[in-house]
Formats: structure tokens, C-alpha cells, sequence
């Protein structure tokens, strides 16, 4: 407790938990933002949450809102000088630009190329339309002879490594999580992503794309199919009705066609009152994904080939080329002609979706004389894809099917991607929807499924609080388990596509025998393997179970507890199990000595007995236990019952984990440690490259843009006045070489050189700028100089006439003391004539003493608080300056006026290009030392006195009055213990009151928030 009349303070070190809560959560700020990306065939879209940042699409460096999905290698000058020099990498519309002049190393639409086999037809499709890239095979699986793409670069080294596809695709997506960082703010490093995918990826393209996050340093969150994402950006901003309030849910389709493909998912959307913390219920929102179907080879890049095909055809028919003999074939083997194409093709196609004509003029296509002019029509176009068009209701209505929905139960049809904006695919989904009425544009067709894909990763973060929506996916294709039993290939469906992912199901099996089994899923009526699975002590555990529990082959059942995982919808294995029913008593129970075994069992169990009180008697001890435990008394009757109790036979379930061992199986088999290291080691030295690149342009900028404005500055007056000609010359000089540099022996130049050019350039405008900036500040601060040493004036009078007033009341107080001392000599001779009659009225007071005090007088008490109350009038005592302070205050000024003075005169005697003698910077210091000479005169001779909180008098003050030393016993005591207890309780009151309320502001502080004054009596439990 602290002592009476005392503030008590709240220690430094207990707010220091407190500031580093606030620092971690400043730290903690920057570290949670969240990312969703739409990996799109053409394009890639990114949406961030961060704290201050609720769902924003991550803009480019163009300030684009999305990224096309090309990555392209630029040759650099460097590479002919310098062996260790590498390409230069360039992402979206700058790769494009190059496909023209780089065909071999323009990288577009790489999804499609995902987790396929180089022998498959997607892969020889993507050749052929872009036939400048060199695809090269990348074994992955030696067992089954497969492998996946990869490409060879032109501009590297021949030696080099060809790409993985997946390398190529993390290049893409750390320039995504890079444009992320900057929009999050500096010093932001995002990692946590959920990536949208379609509804048709299996194992292996859902493997590729984590390794390719992987490798772009992403950890995934989660996978969301398309058009799920696009059903939980829907429900954001809508509240569906209650199947618990006896209503329907609503039925929802999202038609999705993009360049590569086209999905159609059946979504439900209802709500459902569950409970919430405490008593209390709360409404979700649920989004449920019933079915799903797609096209994978209907989208925009099926238009744009109708129209290269077209151009091709209609290119060998002029009569030029004609007459060189130029085939089709030959037009599609040659790389720029087909890159212009394509590119040509793409525009066409956007303008007939709002216009009714279009044309192209291309120069030097295939020859360089050979100038190509195409039309097209929005019919003709039409003409060109009437099979195309007739797929396109195909997804949605075998959707409704699966789900066993009529197009009448369908609430409406949500459209989303570039390519639903053709005009012939809205015709054809009215015709099948029955009207316009239910086809729907009330999401954005472009930005819906990456915005959902955010939320979806704020919800997976624990650093966000979002709305409530359950979002449940199905996996798209049935799982099997497949083994071979008895010399027979046997099979079991475990899931089916409609399963939703993330419930866990337990799979019974017949065998108790080590076993493999092999999850597939099935793809176009073939099973693709996913997962093996080994079992290596069944064999063991089922004869365990046998010889020492006595079970049947008959009893014994094996279980596997398998799921679809959260992460992305493959199956997994979580546990496996195999068992039996035993016959068992209470004594000899098998799961009772497992309890006992660490340290669970019942403690009624013989030698066991409570444990006692160290002063209780032997009768307390008997009588505790009879009552407590009758069951471990030494009773006759109570060993009776035990016996009969024990001897009962109950039934239990013996289980025995099993041992698993999981491999993946497939095509994209993970990779071996050396590769991965390589292919780590490469992207890095990538990564290294291109900021020295940027670091090196920068450079070269800035060295540019500082030879223009320094020109400006040799004709500046004020630059004139404060340079000398000599100066001036040398600046001309230097900026004539810098330019013939910078576009000449610059151009291949490293960062250093420019680094060293701009040194030297500055090391000749700076002076001179720096001397006209102290000029234009050197009167304003001298003459704050002298305000302050004006003031040092007023103050050394002020410490003069109360030194000398100090003197001057000295003298007068010693000799008022002279006169005193008088005085009180001759009131002692006085007294000791009296002494008789002071003696009788000592004893009359004594007698007086023997009286109880008068509990509700407040002489005492006014007493005491009179030179208390008379102290803590004023808050603050100034007393008199002393000789010290007089001298400290005249040699500071003194000081700092000759040095001024001096200053003055040396500058004086400079002209204006010469390098000035007192800095403003210098003058400012002297004026802030004399501000710290005069406050530290004040303060020194300014106290503070302590100012009481407590309410009542001080501890003793009441019960020490004067009384003999009798009658100072038992009551006195009592009174002084009574008092000083009050009192204390109620300084600490006080105390208490002003350490929370202390403790209340720093918090508020800290939190950015205001607290309330009534708040402040709990914060002290609080804390």
C-alpha cells in the first residue's frame, strides 16, 4: 500500500506490454492484407484487403485494372559485352508489343497449357498457334514415360535450361503479388492468396498451379472455382430468404466465357438461422455450387481462330501471293505473320461485338512488299461460327440436368466474362432461358469472380472480420478408390461430383491384410491417378487383435477416414483405424487400463485412497471416506457391492490406429529437390537482374532530368549572384560531356558510372544553391537571434533586481532576529519570577487531560491542516535567484553576442559566391542554447509541492493530542489506529483513482481511442 498522502504512479514497464501491443499491430497491419487473383486465359485480374483497403483491384503499372497474361524475354545490349548479363523480362502489354519482333519468346495464354501432356492435343493446338515458340518435353513421371511442357528460350544462353511451364507462370504471378505490394503501401510483402480456377481442373493442373505459386513465393489459401466466386461476390450485397423461416432458396446460374473456356454453374443461395455466441441466433447467407458443366474449347480464342483461318485463306487467295505459290501451311509456319494475325484477329473481334463492320490493313505481312487489306462483317463472322454458336447453350442446359432443375425453378442467368458480350451468345442464351427477363448483367462481367475470390481469402484470414457466407464447392469429377483384392482389380466410388468438399466420410473395408489402394478421379470416362495410399500394419494389428482380444475375423472392421480437402478439393486421407468389439469387466477392461495407463482411470481402485488433511482426526478421515467413496470402504456390505458391480460384463470397442503412408500419383509428380533448387536459383538471379535494371534506369533518369534543370540554372539570376563566372563555365562544360555521354558510351554504361556523373555535377551546383539559400535565410534568423538575446537582457535585469532584493530582505531578517533574541531574553528573566503560578496552572491542564476529547471537534484537525492548507495555496513557489544564475545568464550572453558579432563582421568581408562564414543552421543552435540557458535558470528554482488526495486528517492526528502518558494507553492507541487506518484508506482511494485513471488515458492513447470518466474505477481490474 502506498504510503499516506502519496500519488501512486503506474510503473513505466507496465505500459511496455502496451506499446508493443501496438507496435505488433501496426507490424501485424501490414503483414495481413490478403489477395485474391482471377487467372484468366488472356488476362489476370487482382483484388486486395488490408486493413484501410476493403476489396481493391490491384491496378498495373500502365494503371490498367488487369494484367494480360503474357510474359516475354527482351535481349539486352549488355548480353553482347558481358556473358553473365541475362534478358530482360516484360509482362503484359509491353510483352505483346513484342510478339511481332520476338515471336520465339513471347510467352500468351499459358493456363492452357497447365498440367497437360506435350503429346496432347492442347499442346500441339498451342503450337500451332504459336508456332515461333520451341516446346520442349519436361519428364515428371519415368514410370509412366509422361511429361509435361516446357519451352526454350532464344535470348538466353544455349546452354540454358529450358522453362517449366509452371517457372514461366510464377514470373507471372510475382509480377502480380509485386503490383499488390505497391498498391498495400511500402514496405508491404503479401504472401497469402485464394486463386480462382475452373470447375474442370483436375489433379494435375490444380498441382501445377500451387507449384507455380510456390515458386512466386504465394502461399495458397484456397482454390475457388470460377463460377463460385463469382456466387459469393453476388451475395456480398444481398440477403436471401430463410429456409429456417419455411422459405425456398433461390437458383442462380453463372454463365462464364472467357478466351479459353466456357462453364456454367448452378448455384443455390438461401439463408439459414443458426446459433450464435451465447443465447443468441444470427441469419448466414450459404452459396452452394449443385452442378456445373463446361465447353473447354469454347471462348474468345475459338473466335479469334474463325478469324485467323479466314485471314489465312484469304491472304493465299490474292493474286500475289498466288502467283509466289504460297500454301496455308507456309503462312502458319512463319511466326510474325501468324503474331500479327492474332493480334488483328483479337481487335476485330472486340469492335463487331458493337459494330457492324471492320477492317484491317496490314504492311510487309509474310513479304516485305506485300501489303494485306481484310474486311469483315458482324454477319459474315456469324456465318463463320454458326457450329460454335450452336455450343453455346450446351454447358447451361446440362447443368440444369445434373441438377435436375427446370429452366422455369432458374431464378435468372448470371453473365460473366469478355466474350458474353458477343452478340449472337446473348441471342442464343434468351432462346433457352425463354426471354431477356432472366439473363442478368447485375455483376461486373469482368472484375465479379476476383472479388469474390478476395473475400474469400478474408474470410480464410483470422485478420478480417467479413460477412457471413458459407461457400460450399464440389470437386467437379467422381473419386474412386481402386485395389486389387484376391487377385481381382476392385473399385468403390468414395465421391461423386456433386460431393461437397470438406466434410470428412468414414470408408469401411473388409480387408485386414496390408493393402494399397489408389485414388483416381474420373475424367472423360478414364481414371486419372491422384493419390496412392499404403497401409503397413493391418497384417499386425488384425492379429493383435486376435490373440490377445479373442475377436473374430467376422468383429473386425477397418475403416479409413477420407475427405475432400479444403485447400483445393483433392482427395485426401486423414486417419485409418481398425477395430473390434471385446467382452470386458469393470476390473479387467481393456479401456480402463488404457485410462490408468495414463493417468484417467477411476481413482475408486484398490490403494486408492483421498488424500487427507494434514490436522484433520481419524474419525473426520473415516467419515469423509464412507460418505465421499463408499465403494473404497472397509466395510463388509461395500466390497460386496464393488465385487458384484466389477463382476458385471460390459461391452467396448478395442481400436488400433493405423500406420499410412500417402504418394502422389499422376502427371505432375512433385519435382526432385535439385530441380526445384535450380529452377529457385534462376528465378532468383531473374529477380536480381531486373532490379539492377531498374535501379540502372532510374539512374539514367535522374542524371537527365538533372543535366536540363542544371542548363536552366546558369542563366538563373539568383544562381548568377551566387556563382562566379569560372564556375559557371566549368558547369557548362561538364553538362556538354554529361549529354554526349548519356547517348553515346552511356547507353551501355553500368549504374556506377551514372552514379559517379551525377556526384560530380552536384559537387558544382550544390555549393552554389546552398549559398543562396543561406543568403535568403541569413537575415530572418539573425534576427530571431537577437530577439533572443534580447530576451536573455530582460531576464539578467530580472535576476538582478531579485538578487539585490534578496540582499536587501537578508538584512532586514537578521536584524529582526537580533531584535528577537532580545526580546526572548527578557521574557526568560520575566518567567522565572512567575514560575509559582505556572506550576498551579500546569496541574489545573493536567487535570483537564484526564477528559475524553470531544470526537466531533475540529480544533485539532484545523490545526493540523492550517499550515497544509496554507502551503498548497499557490501550485508553484518561485523563490529568489541567486549569484550563480546571475552569472550563468551574463556569460551565455555574454558569449553568443561576441561570437555573433564576430560572425557578422567576417561575413561582412565575403561577397555573395563566396562559401559564408555562419551558417543559418549555426544561428539557430546559438538561439536555442540561450532558450536552454533561461529555461534551466526557471525550472531550477521552481518546486512543486506534493498536494494531498486524502479526504480525512492526517494518520494520528486525531488521537496524538496532549494527554498524559496514562491516559495514552489502550484509548489513545485505539483513536490513533482508527484514524490512521481511515485515513490511509482513504489516500489510497485517491491513489487508486488517479492510477486508473492514468493507466484509462494511456490505453486510450495507445488505441486511438477517448475513454469516459466512469470508466476509469474499472480500469485498474482491466489492467
Amino acid at each position: 500500500m502506498a504510503p499516506p498522502a502519496r500519488r501512486r504512479v503506474p510503473p513505466t514497464h507496465a505500459l511496455l506490454p502496451l506499446l508493443l501491443l501496438c507496435v505488433l499491430f501496426s507490424s501485424a497491419s501490414a503483414a495481413s492484407a490478403v489477395l485474391g487473383i482471377d487467372l484468366g486465359t488472356e488476362y489476370i485480374k487482382a483484388a486486395l484487403v488490408k486493413p484501410g483497403i476493403p476489396l481493391e483491384i490491384v491496378l498495373t503499372k500502365d494503371s490498367k485494372r488487369k494484367e494480360a497474361a503474357t510474359l516475354a524475354f527482351k535481349p539486352s545490349r549488355s548480353q553482347a559485352t558481358d556473358p553473365e548479363a541475362l534478358p530482360e523480362r516484360l509482362y503484359g502489354g509491353d510483352a505483346i508489343a513484342l510478339a511481332g519482333r520476338f515471336p520465339g519468346d513471347v510467352y500468351p495464354n499459358l493456363k492452357t497449357l497447365l498440367g497437360v501432356d506435350v503429346g496432347s492435343e492442347w499442346a500441339q493446338e498451342y503450337q500451332r498457334r504459336y508456332p515461333g515458340l520451341s516446346m520442349e518435353s519436361m519428364a515428371r513421371n519415368e514410370t509412366l514415360k509422361q511429361a509435361t511442357v516446357a519451352f526454350k528460350s532464344q535470348v538466353f544462353d544455349k546452354t540454358e535450361a529450358p522453362f517449366m511451364l509452371e517457372e514461366l507462370l510464377a514470373m507471372e504471378l510475382k509480377n502480380i503479388k509485386a503490383n499488390a505490394d505497391v498498391t498495400a503501401g511500402q514496405g508491404a510483402d503479401i504472401t497469402d492468396v485464394v486463386l480462382t480456377v475452373p470447375a474442370f481442373y483436375t489433379a494435375e493442373e490444380k498441382r501445377a498451379l500451387e507449384l507455380a505459386a510456390d515458386l512466386a513465393g504465394l502461399r495458397v489459401l484456397g482454390l475457388i472455382s470460377d463460377g463460385l466466386a463469382v456466387g459469393v461476390n453476388y451475395a456480398t450485397s444481398r440477403t436471401f430468404p430463410s429456409i429456417s423461416d419455411g422459405a425456398a432458396p433461390e437458383y442462380h446460374l453463372v454463365y462464364d466465357m472467357g478466351a479459353g473456356s466456357t462453364t456454367a454453374t448452378l448455384l443455390k443461395f438461401q439463408g439459414r438461422t443458426v446459433k450464435d455466441i451465447g443465447k443468441r441466433n444470427k441469419t448466414i447467407q450459404e452459396v452452394q455450387v449443385v452442378s456445373s458443366n463446361w465447353k473447354k474449347d469454347l471462348g474468345g480464342d475459338a473466335w479469334n481462330q474463325l478469324i485467323v483461318d479466314d485471314m489465312v485463306a484469304s491472304f493465299v487467295d490474292t493474286p500475289k501471293i498466288k502467283a509466289l505459290d504460297v500454301m496455308p501451311t507456309h503462312v502458319w509456319k512463319n511466326a510474325k505473320t501468324i503474331a500479327r494475325l492474332w493480334k488483328e484477329a483479337e481487335r476485330m473481334r472486340q469492335v463487331l461485338s458493337a459494330n457492324s463492320q471492320t477492317s484491317a490493313t496490314l504492311e510487309g505481312l509474310f513479304f516485305e512488299d506485300v501489303n494485306f487489306k481484310y474486311q469483315l462483317s458482324r454477319a459474315e463472322f456469324e456465318q463463320l461460327a454458326i457450329f460454335q454458336a450452336s455450343q453455346v447453350s450446351v454447358p447451361l442446359v446440362h447443368a440444369l440436368e445434373a441438377a435436375g432443375i427446370s429452366v422455369q425453378q432458374l431464378n435468372s442467368v448470371i453473365l460473366h466474362g469478355g466474350a458474353v458480350r458477343t452478340p449472337f451468345v446473348q441471342k442464343h442464351l434468351e432462346a433457352v432461358a425463354g426471354g431477356p427477363s432472366k439473363i442478368r448483367t447485375n455483376v461486373n462481367a469482368d472484375e465479379a469472380a476476383v472479388l469474390g475470390a478476395a473475400f474469400k481469402a478474408a474470410g480464410l484470414s483470422p485478420s478480417f472480420r467479413v460477412k457471413d457466407i458459407r461457400a460450399d464447392d464440389t470437386p467437379g469429377f467422381d473419386v474412386h478408390l481402386r485395389w486389387t483384392s484376391d487377385g481381382k482389380e476392385r473399385a468403390q466410388k468414395v465421391f461423386t461430383r456433386k460431393s461437397l468438399i470438406g466434410p470428412e466420410k468414414q470408408v469401411p473395408f473388409k480387408a485386414q491384410e496390408d493393402f494399397h489402394l489408389d485414388l483416381t478421379q474420373m475424367v472423360d470416362d478414364r481414371d486419372i491417378p491422384v493419390l496412392e495410399i499404403s497401409v503397413s500394419n493391418l497384417t499386425a494389428s488384425a492379429a493383435q487383435l486376435k490373440d490377445k482380444y479373442a475377436c473374430t475375423s467376422a468383429n473386425i472392421s477397418t475403416k479409413l477416414t477420407m475427405r475432400l480437402s479444403p485447400l483445393d478439393g483433392l482427395p485426401e486421407v486423414l486417419s485409418g483405424s481398425v477395430s473390434c468389439e471385446v467382452e470386458a469387466t469393470k476390473e479387467g477392461g481393456v479401456m480402463d487400463n488404457v485410462k490408468g495407463l495414463f493417468g484417467f482411470g477411476s481413482k475408486k481402485a484398490e490403494g486408492q485412497e483421498p488424500l487427507l488433511e494434514e490436522n484433520s482426526s481419524e474419525a473426520d478421515t473415516t467419515s469423509a471416506t464412507l460418505s465421499t467413496d463408499p465403494e473404497t470402504s472397509t466395510s463388509p456390505s461395500a466390497s460386496t457391492s464393488t465385487t458384484d458391480k466389477a463382476s458385471k460384463p460390459s461391452s467396448s470397442t478395442v481400436v488400433i490406429p493405423l500406420s499410412l503412408t500417402t504418394r502422389p500419383l499422376g502427371l505432375n509428380l512433385p519435382i526432385p529437390v535439385d530441380q526445384l533448387t535450380r529452377v529457385r536459383t534462376r528465378l532468383a538471379k531473374l529477380d536480381a537482374s531486373d532490379l539492377a535494371r531498374s535501379r540502372r534506369a532510374e539512374a539514367l533518369n535522374t542524371l537527365e532530368s538533372f543535366t536540363y534543370r542544371a542548363r536552366d540554372y546558369i542563366t538563373d539570376p539568383s544562381f548568377i549572384t551566387h556563382s562566379t563566372q569560372e564556375t559557371r563555365n566549368t558547369l557548362e562544360q561538364k553538362l556538354n560531356e554529361a549529354s554526349e555521354w548519356l547517348y553515346g558510351d552511356g547507353v551501355d554504361a553500368k549504374l556506377r558510372d551514372f552514379q559517379d556523373r551525377l556526384k560530380e555535377l552536384k559537387g558544382i551546383v550544390e555549393p552554389v544553391l546552398k549559398r543562396g539559400e543561406e543568403a535568403s535565410k541569413r537575415a530572418g534568423t539573425i534576427e530571431k537571434l537577437n530577439e533572443s538575446l534580447d530576451q536573455m537582457k530582460g531576464m539578467i535585469k530580472m535576476v538582478e533586481s531579485s538578487v539585490e532584493k534578496a540582499a536587501e530582505d537578508a538584512k532586514q531578517s537578521a536584524e529582526s532576529e537580533a531584535a528577537a533574541a532580545a526580546a526572548a531574553a527578557s521574557a526568560a528573566s520575566e518567567a522565572e519570577s512567575s514560575a509559582p503560578s505556572e506550576k498551579n496552572r500546569d496541574a489545573e491542564a493536567e487535570g483537564d487531560d484526564e477528559l475524553d476529547d470531544d470526537p466531533y471537534s475540529t480544533t485539532s484537525t484545523s490545526a493540523a491542516s492550517t499550515p497544509e492548507s496554507s502551503e498548497t495555496k499557490d501550485p508553484a513557489v518561485i523563490f529568489p535567484y541567486n549569484a550563480a544564475d546571475l552569472s550563468s545568464l551574463q556569460s551565455s550572453y555574454d558569449a553568443v553576442s561576441r561570437w555573433l558579432e564576430e560572425k557578422l563582421s567576417a561575413q561582412s568581408q565575403l561577397g555573395d559566391h563566396d562559401d559564408p562564414v555562419v551558417l543559418v543552421g549555426e544561428l539557430e543552435q546559438k538561439a536555442g542554447e540561450l532558450q536552454k540557458v533561461i529555461r534551466d535558470v526557471v525550472v531550477k528554482n521552481i518546486r512543486i509541492p506534493a498536494q494531498r488526495k486524502g479526504k480525512g486528517p492526517k494518520a494520528g492526528g486525531a488521537g496524538e493530542g496532549k494527554k498524559s502518558k496514562a491516559k495514552k494507553g489502550k484509548q489513545g492507541k485505539s483513536t490513533s489506529t482508527s484514524a490512521s487506518a481511515s485515513a490511509s484508506r482513504d489516500v489510497d482511494d485517491g491513489a487508486e483513482t488517479a492510477t486508473a485513471t492514468s493507466t484509462s488515458t494511456s490505453i486510450s492513447s495507445s488505441s486511438g481511442t477517448t475513454s469516459s470518466a466512469s470508466g476509469s474505477s474499472h480500469s485498474r481490474d482491466e489492467l
